[in-house]
């Protein structure tokens, strides 16, 4: 199903040599309250997909809004132009669904898109986390899979628990890993070893976490990427034992004011022989949800450069990933979630 009435436009970034649309305004639909919660990757075939939360009847957050459902658009030329809206979950009034992620199986060339489920009307309160899939680059999703059971634990079948917003990874070995939440807990690790035939939850909580990101470091140690509100920065937690434990510390260099993030690898020849870097976007600043900016770890986050300033108005989540021509894209909550703005840029530009 497609929206016609939604369209694009150009958006002023802060440097305005940066490639620039704004893909969902609430102001371009006047049937909907708001678009939030972005989340973008690049398909196998080398397609972006962006998905989000289209709220209609307001912009309240799934446990308070009974109209929820996720849209994505695609671009097949790296973002020059993209497809119109096309709704993919969308239940009857009073089930709702928010918060997508996605993940990208490299090998059996999927797409998974995971998301959050409420029945507001008959399970209030009562929180399900299901997952949808694409053979085909974006183009159709298969029905959605209930996989609560299979990643939670039957304690937690009243607690606030969510998927991560975003994106999750897979590792060099192809286990599919993500982030969730269970804010009565703490943060876990779930994941795929046979291409999302089977799903399993390491059972280790992770605090203090909200919000996460996880990467896989170049000596195969997982490393986590967390909101912490109130804290003013990011914590990271990293693991040499396959999640079994972790260490825990502040990163003084990334402030945040307790917003989603998010932390991609990225790979270029250099001299000759492949150089990897950790790129983290965030809304760049200890108190307020504005300054989306852009780091840069060529030490597999031990350090980071000073950052890059992509727009230093109101801001707040954001997805990251690398198009298929080696640019880096970046979509964005805009000036209090009225626009949500995708970005694009060479790598050079951060490091210049």
């Amino acid at each position: 199903m497609t929206n016609s009435n939604c369209q694009i436009y150009k958006t002023e970034a802060i440097d305005s040599s940066l490639f620039s649309y704004n893909l969902f305004s609430a102001s371009l639909n006047d049937t909907v309250s708001c678009y939030r919660i972005p989340a973008m990757v690049t398909a196998p075939n080398g397609d972006l997909i962006v998905a989000i939360d289209q709220r209609v009847e307001s912009c309240n957050d799934l446990n308070s809004n009974k109209n929820i459902n996720i849209v994505i658009r695609r671009s097949l030329d790296n973002g020059n132009n993209w497809m119109p809206i096309e709704t993919i979950v969308d239940y009857p009034f009073g089930k709702s669904a928010s918060d997508p992620s996605m993940i990208v199986d490299k090998i059996s060339n999927q797409i998974f898109l995971f998301y959050n489920y409420m029945d507001l009307e008959n399970q209030p309160g009562i929180y399900y986390l299901h997952v949808i899939s694409s053979d085909d680059n974006g183009k159709t999703w298969n029905k959605p899979q209930d996989i609560t059971p299979k990643i939670t634990l039957n304690a937690w079948k009243k607690d606030f628990k969510f998927i991560t917003s975003g994106r999750g990874i897979q590792t060099s070995s192809g286990v599919l890993m993500h982030t969730l939440v269970n804010l009565n807990k703490g943060l876990y690790v779930f994941g795929s070893k046979d291409h999302g035939k089977s799903w399993f939850v390491i059972n280790t909580p992770i605090k203090p976490a909200d919000e996460s990101k996880l990467v896989e470091l170049s000596n195969g140690a997982w490393m986590i990427n967390s909101r912490v509100s109130g804290s003013g920065l990011r914590y990271i937690h990293t693991s040499i034992d396959s999640g079994k434990t972790w260490t825990t510390r502040e990163d003084s260099t990334l402030i945040d004011p307790g917003c989603n993030a998010s932390i991609i690898r990225y790979s270029k020849i250099e001299n000759d022989s492949e150089k990897t870097y950790l790129l983290f976007s965030n809304a760049n600043d200890s108190e307020k949800r504005k300054n989306m900016s852009i780091k840069v770890s060529a030490d597999e986050g031990e350090s980071w450069s000073a950052g890059k300033t992509i727009y230093s108005g109101n801001s707040a989540y954001s997805s990251l990933t690398i198009l298929k021509n080696g640019e880096i894209g970046l979509l964005f909550e805009k000036d209090d979630y009225t626009e949500n703005v995708f970005v694009r840029f060479p790598f050079n530009w951060l490091t210049n």
